[in-house]
């Protein structure tokens, strides 16, 4: 490729020059491409310790001067082909008239120039969204990168670092290749090379330790082996980097998300050398989640800048020390010191921002006013006129919105939560005591403020830890839950969508439906139509906003607490805070989050109670109490008036108040615990302490739960206040860190998402048991490969998107599906029926056949069922196949339309109506459905298949032919076959003869005079027989000739007897032909059909029969294993493959 000019001062250094002109010189790396012997070692070791661009280009030109030492390279290459191209156009294009300059500057301006406007109309001719932003060295990185591991251009490399790789005890220097889905490692040191591919859905642990005998290193993990990478000069950018991709592997398992690049990226001044595009995307997205989840920010929230502050606190009369974060629609500060001081203004609230006057005290000071007449007043900024620009910019983008809606849905809602707040507030509170904390909270707002714009500090968190009075929860929880801006945001949202929603039926409604009266039965509130109808419209909302959740039971439970306080739309925000950025994957179908989290309480557990989390792993009870303490944040497991006190906590701090309190709870009943001997034991524990937590600033008895009054013993347990407990796990466990826990849920992440893809595996392996002879062994590598396939269409590209193909509410068998593409590629490298240039179209036939449905993708179950047939079928059993095979639906409709004189034959064998358009939503009732006809017993006899015309009997002759190309005895079997053909032509020409016997006299009078007339004659049948035999061994002794791109749509042809003029000369290919000789003349195919033509099943087995040779071709049993490995190992070949190709090229051309 052309390069922009660089600077080469010494051009002979471990080059070898090969042509050379006046002005330009061709030069091969020393050692490449001719054996190289021991120079070619000790190149190829430096240029990968170096990261020499040589090692993947080993060609390059360079521009001489006569007069000047200096050198520039304006040209590399990967290929001999490659650079001779472009020194053909040198010579051609520019020898000529640079030769006639008198100065050598002007020759080396005039190059230059010339090479650098060849790689900006390059550039220019790219689509927008490929141009390359990549510095010249990073894209040279980029190429080796592919070249060394066989990858294809749409793997996009993100970084590469210098690093060792320990291979037993001897460490391998050499480079380390992040792309976006794999992890790649390269080393040539003196001969030895080293390559390793890991793709990142395989990592199932992501460490960086430091022992004794890897210093300070990063630990890759897979199932079957373990990796080790250290000497990185920044170890730590690269495993940040490490857990980032391994992080989007994981969303690709879990949702079959894609990796988009962000292309509203803003670019660079200048470009940064060896920092990627893809690079400075990932960094930013790690900017935004730190940012949005410091803040409890909406996801489409991006962080433009920030920068080191003070802000003025008239609260304590002082400036803090702090960040300023600014983006789209916010302005934040977080102090430097934890909890003293954090802030958010919305940009929609604000009214005026403007410079304030300088000062020695108050120097660079910005003012910003909002709405509501607070005013906050900014200083020490090392840019401010640059960022009151950035915050005018973003202002003028920001509409005014309308807050709230003023639907008549929530008009509802609100005199909903009015009614349910009477209700609690007379039954449950001592008034005096709520009196207390409104005034407190009230003496709070007028210190702090009131709003999305209130200073939130160590005070606020002992407000909320001591209890949010009753008629402030739903605001308090709205504002630290960050839902009042998302609701404020998109006003009249909730209403539309309950609209949408009504009426529709899905899975999720339906169980919807089921749990609606198990809602907190006990309360008053829930115990007529209007609670249970607004419960419904809520949870039907949030599934018709976001079917990849749906509805999950313990929504129900939380949403409907969430209704007590708040009106529906403000109670819908709050269950998208909760489901989509609070509690992430916590109420998706495999309840991801929730396991997630219970792997991180574990591991909290063994950190702060090391003795009781050994006998708790022995009894196995951790796992079962920690998911519905979390899925329900305790509201099913702890009496109400206590539990909504830990849900006031868990709104301002987040889930680390939810680790807190169940440690504390462990630690509570740590003796207890310790003396049981059975899970059942411990439970029980658990349960009555859990029920015992009461509130005593209630005045009425607390409801018992179902387990409390049957678990209750002659002693009754003692109380414990849930204050008391609050207070209790900040105390003992405060230490515990939000950031920390963010990366103790990713380590647990990878485990959780391979421990359910491996219960998926084996899932589908015990039901395709039963179904397929194939062994345990087979089916899950068989199916490692199938998911494999699935898996590249998601980021290498395909057809029809990754989340058309994947859909969680499948069972696992029907999960993960593949198109005819990825099918002929699994077809051609497992199938037992090599067909040469025919594979292709026997993969296409066999792949309409198995999708059933007729939406263009095969499942697993659909894929096994095929391949079992060819490998474990009997004779017959693997016969049915290929009959099958030629004949509809394995068909496609263009030869469906050129045949159709002998669609007569299958009217009799209806096939089923498919007549669900692809537009129409398949609800689970379709499902069902399906289903259920699956598992009818479906008993097909031999009888039921239907009759093979001559069209279709030709193409079965031409398959079986292609089939035995391969074979050791080809010979006898080829003519088997040609014995059978004439076996079958004929009892096809009885047939018809005793078919259509009465019809003869009725065809003669009306058909008109022609060709066709001939089939009344004796022994035409025979005729027939000769012809296609002929053909057929006149087709054994050439090889086939290449098809046309038309052969796909003109493959399945038939030739009738009448239309062979010379056998002699006929081929296999002649078969082939959209048209045939009649009389001298070209006519379509489709006319000279013998219609009246057909045998059945029955005959094709009963005459296959008569060859011992055929007997033993379909009766041998094929081994799938060496296919297996030979698709494992394909990539390695492949890489093997490109390497080599430029030694032979070198060898042909010289």
């Amino acid at each position: 490729m052309w390069i922009q000019p660089e600077e080469v001062l010494l051009a002979g250094a471990l080059w070898v020059s090969e042509r050379a002109n006046p002005f330009f010189i061709l030069q091969r790396r020393r050692g490449h491409g001719r054996g190289g012997g021991l120079s070619g070692l000790l190149v190829g070791t430096l240029d990968v310790v170096l990261d020499s661009s040589a090692r993947v280009a080993p060609y390059r030109i360079l521009l001489q001067t006569a007069d000047s030492q200096i050198y520039w390279n304006i040209a590399c290459g990967s290929s001999r082909k490659e650079i001779t191209e472009h020194w053909d156009w040198l010579e051609s294009n520019l020898l000529q008239t640079i030769s006639i300059f008198d100065n050598d500057e002007d020759v080396t301006t005039f190059v230059k120039g010339k090479i650098c406007g060849i790689i900006a109309e390059e550039n220019r001719l790219k689509p927008s969204d490929e141009q390359e932003e990549d510095s010249g060295k990073f894209r040279e990185a980029e190429l080796k990168m592919r070249r060394l591991f066989g990858m294809p251009d749409e793997e996009k490399l993100v970084n590469y670092y210098s690093c060792s790789y320990w291979k037993g005890r001897v460490p391998r220097q050499g480079w380390l290749y992040l792309s976006v889905n794999h992890l790649c490692f390269y080393s040539f040191l003196l001969g030895k090379e080293v390559t390793l591919v890991v793709p990142w859905t395989e990592v199932t642990q992501l460490e960086k330790n430091a022992t004794l005998l890897f210093p300070e290193s990063v630990r890759v993990s897979t199932r079957h082996t373990e990796h080790f990478f250290s000497m990185f000069l920044n170890i730590n950018d690269t495993f940040k980097l490490m857990e980032q991709l391994a992080n989007i592997a994981m969303r690709q398992l879990l949702d079959n998300e894609a990796f988009a690049a962000d292309r509203s990226l803003p670019k660079p001044c200048k470009t940064l050398k060896n920092v990627s595009v893809l690079k400075r995307d990932l960094d930013a997205r790690a900017k935004n989640e730190r940012y949005r989840a410091m803040f409890r920010l909406t996801q489409d929230e991006r962080l433009d800048g920030h920068t080191d502050c003070t802000l003025w606190t008239p609260f304590a009369k002082m400036h803090v020390v702090g960040q300023l974060f600014i983006s789209n629609n916010y302005i934040c500060f977080n102090s430097r010191e934890e909890d003293l001081c954090q802030l958010i203004i919305p940009l929609r609230e604000v009214s005026i921002v403007e410079k304030a006057d300088s000062s020695s005290v108050l120097p660079c000071p910005v003012s910003i006013s909002t709405k509501n007449k607070m005013t906050f007043l900014f200083a020490n900024l090392k840019d401010r006129d640059f960022l009151v620009q950035r915050i005018s910019d973003f202002l003028q983008r920001t509409p005014d919105s309308l807050w709230g809606d003023t639907s008549p849905l929530s008009l509802i809602g609100q005199s909903v939560r009015q009614a349910q707040l009477r209700l609690r507030v007379s039954s449950s509170f001592d008034p005096m005591k709520e009196k207390m904390k409104e005034e407190a909270w009230n003496i709070h707002f007028s210190e702090f403020g009131r709003g999305v714009c209130m200073y939130r500090t160590s005070r606020t968190r002992e407000l909320v830890l001591n209890g949010i009075p009753e008629c402030l929860r739903g605001e308090l929880w709205l504002l630290f839950s960050g839902a009042q801006n998302e609701m404020a945001s998109h006003p009249g949202y909730y209403g539309d969508l309950v609209e949408q929603a009504m009426g529709l039926c899905s899975l999720a409604t339906e169980e919807i439906e089921r749990d609606l009266h198990r809602s907190m039965p006990e309360h008053r509130a829930f115990q007529n139509e209007m609670g249970i109808a607004a419960l419904r419209r809520v949870l039907t909302a949030y599934a018709h906003r976001n079917p990849g959740i749906g509805y999950c039971q313990a929504m129900n439970i939380v949403t409907s607490v969430l209704l007590l306080y708040c009106t529906e739309e403000e109670a819908f925000w709050l269950l998208v805070a909760l489901c989509e950025r609070m509690l992430p994957d916590y109420y998706n179908t495999r309840v991801v989050g929730a396991l997630v989290d219970q792997g991180v309480f574990e591991e909290l557990t063994r950190a702060f109670l090391p003795l009781l989390y050994e006998h708790m792993q022995e009894l196995g009870v951790i796992s079962t109490i920690s998911l519905s303490w979390f899925l329900t944040l305790f509201l099913s497991v702890m009496p109400f008036d206590s539990a909504v006190l830990l849900v006031d906590c868990f709104f301002y701090e987040g889930i680390k108040v939810t680790f807190q309190v169940a440690l504390a709870v462990l630690h509570d009943n740590m003796d207890a615990l310790l003396s049981c001997s059975d899970e059942g034991e411990a439970m029980t524990i658990l349960g009555r302490y859990l029920d015992n937590v009461i509130n005593k600033q209630t005045v009425a008895p607390p409801i018992p739960h179902l387990h409390a009054l049957l678990t209750s013993g002659d002693e009754p347990p003692p109380e414990i206040d849930v204050f008391d407990l609050i207070k209790s796990s900040y105390e003992k466990f405060g230490s515990l860190r939000s950031d920390v826990i963010e990366q103790m849920r990713f380590r647990q992440r990878l485990k959780v998402i391979q421990s359910l893809e491996d219960t998926a595996k084996r899932s589908v392996v015990r039901a395709m048991m039963t179904e397929s002879a194939f062994s345990i062994e087979e089916l899950e590598d068989l199916y490692c490969l199938f998911k494999s396939k699935h898996m590249t269409s998601c980021y290498w590209g395909s057809s029809s998107s990754a989340a058309e193909r994947h859909d969680p509410s499948l069972p696992y068998l029907e999960q993960y599906r593949i198109d005819p593409v990825q099918f002929a590629q699994l077809f051609s490298a497992l199938a037992p029926w090599t067909c040469g240039g025919h594979t292709s179209m026997l993969s296409a036939r066999l792949f309409r056949l198995l999708d059933q449905n007729q939406d263009g993708l095969v499942n697993f179950k659909e894929f096994i069922t095929g391949l079992s047939g060819m490998y474990h079928g009997d004779m017959t059993e693997k016969l049915k196949l290929l009959y099958k095979l030629h004949l509809p639906p394995a068909l496609c409709p263009e030869e469906a339309e050129s045949a159709l004189e002998a669609t007569h034959f299958f009217t009799e064998d209806e096939l089923p109506d498919f007549s669900l358009s692809v537009a129409e939503v398949k609800d689970y009732r379709y499902y069902l459905r399906m289903w259920a006809k699956e598992k009818e017993p479906k008993r097909e006899t031999i009888k039921d298949l239907p009759r093979m015309n001559q069209e279709q009997f030709i193409e079965l002759c031409k398959t079986l032919y292609n089939m035995f190309s391969e074979e050791p005895m080809e010979q006898q079997l080829y003519h088997s076959i040609a014995t059978v053909a004439s076996l079958l032509l004929r009892i096809g020409e009885v047939g018809k003869k005793f078919n259509n016997g009465a019809k003869k006299a009725e065809t003669a009078a009306q058909a008109p005079p022609s060709s066709l007339q001939k089939e009344e004659r004796p022994g035409e049948g025979v005729s027939d027989e000769s012809q296609v035999c002929q053909a057929l061994a006149d087709a054994q002794l050439e090889p086939a000739a290449p098809q046309t791109p038309d052969d796909d749509i003109k493959d399945d042809t038939s030739v009738s007897s009448y239309s062979v003029v010379s056998s002699g000369s006929l081929q296999c290919e002649d078969i082939t032909d959209d048209t045939v000789l009649i009389g001298g003349s070209e006519q379509r195919r489709g006319s000279v059909l013998d219609v009246d033509w057909s045998i059945t099943f029955e005959q094709v087995l009963a005459s296959l029969l008569t060859e011992p040779p055929l007997v033993d071709y379909f009766e041998t049993k094929r081994d799938i294993q060496a296919k297996m490995a030979a698709c494992k190992a394909q990539r390695a070949v492949e890489r093997q493959t490109s390497s080599t190709s430029d030694h032979e090229l070198t060898q042909h051309s010289t």
